[in-house]
């Protein structure tokens, strides 16, 4: 296998590139769970499933679609997608969960009706909803390294505010916490990170890589920082695994990395069932920073 990663590129990429998503997933995942919207990856992935869908049905008609990489059309609709969710959060302030499931049904509707005008399901959308490794390119692998750059660099800068924001909103905002500054960048995040983490998981499962990780670090994670950690390292496990033994067992490399993830959730509840999780429920800002 080392060989055959060595001899061809996009083994290269797609293992390059899956490790970064398995990176910035869980990374975003833990201040989804903690704020309780593990919903929203779902709600953005159909939205970044109808830019792509958007993009190869234009692509039959217009000869700038056709030669640009699908991948940016469904970062703009996962983008915008967020911003209309924290737009929504706004206007339904004492429903604010209602936001997700209206972008989530919207993004399925549009995403049929564009994929109905493109006459079906055709290789390169099916790639784009189950994953695919062969269809990581050097173009892709660019792009998540320039998106795994930003991110990074965005949450060192506010890793405070989010924090805070994560656990008690109001005291953040009496802080002198922009709650809809930081808000709004955190739900950009999320949607570039789903929309890069498509290729290699699968729009349908690229949640899963969201949340799972996270839920197995909480069952014995004694503080934040940890969760963080134990969260990238679960992550980073199912992806590495899940690729490899896609390659080795020639099977589709996102359930092949859910199912890892899921395995590893199981061996958390089983191992860490004792573990309570009191930092959880009455979390002490200014000493959670410290764990």
């Amino acid at each position: 296998m080392i060989e055959t990663f060595l001899r061809f590129d996009f083994l290269q990429y797609a293992l390059y590139t899956g490790m970064m998503i398995g990176l910035l997933a869980p990374i975003l995942g833990v201040f989804l769970v903690v704020r309780r919207m593990s919903l929203i990856a779902d709600a953005l992935s159909h939205i970044t499933l109808s830019g792509i869908a958007f993009s190869l049905l234009m692509g039959k008609y217009v000869g700038f679609f056709a030669g640009l990489n699908p991948l940016y059309m469904g970062m703009i609709f996962s983008v915008g997608g967020s911003l209309l969710i924290e737009q929504l959060r706004r206007v339904y302030t004492f429903y604010k969960e209602i936001a997700i499931p209206i972008i989530l049904s919207a993004g399925i509707g549009i995403g049929v009706i564009f994929i109905s005008l493109a006459n079906g399901f055709n290789n390169d959308l099916f790639n784009y909803l189950f994953g695919s490794v062969i269809a990581v390119t050097q173009s892709d692998f660019i792009t998540i390294s320039i998106i795994t750059i930003v991110i990074i660099v965005v949450l060192v800068l506010f890793y405070k505010e989010l924090f805070f924001l994560s656990f008690d909103e109001e005291q953040a905002v009496i802080s002198g916490v922009n709650r809809k500054l930081v808000n709004m960048i955190f739900v950009v995040l999320v949607a570039l990170v789903i929309a890069a983490a498509m290729r290699v998981v699968g729009i349908l499962l690229v949640s899963a890589l969201m949340t799972l990780p996270v839920a197995s670090a909480m069952r014995f994670a004694k503080g934040f920082k940890q969760l963080f950690f134990f969260s990238v390292v679960l992550g980073e496990i199912a992806v590495v695994g899940g690729l490899i033994a896609a390659f080795q067992l020639d099977l589709a490399p996102g359930g092949t990395i859910v199912m890892i993830s899921v395995v590893l959730l199981l061996l958390s509840i089983l191992f860490g069932r004792n573990r309570k999780m009191k930092w959880m429920r009455k979390p002490k800002p200014s000493s959670m920073i410290e764990q």
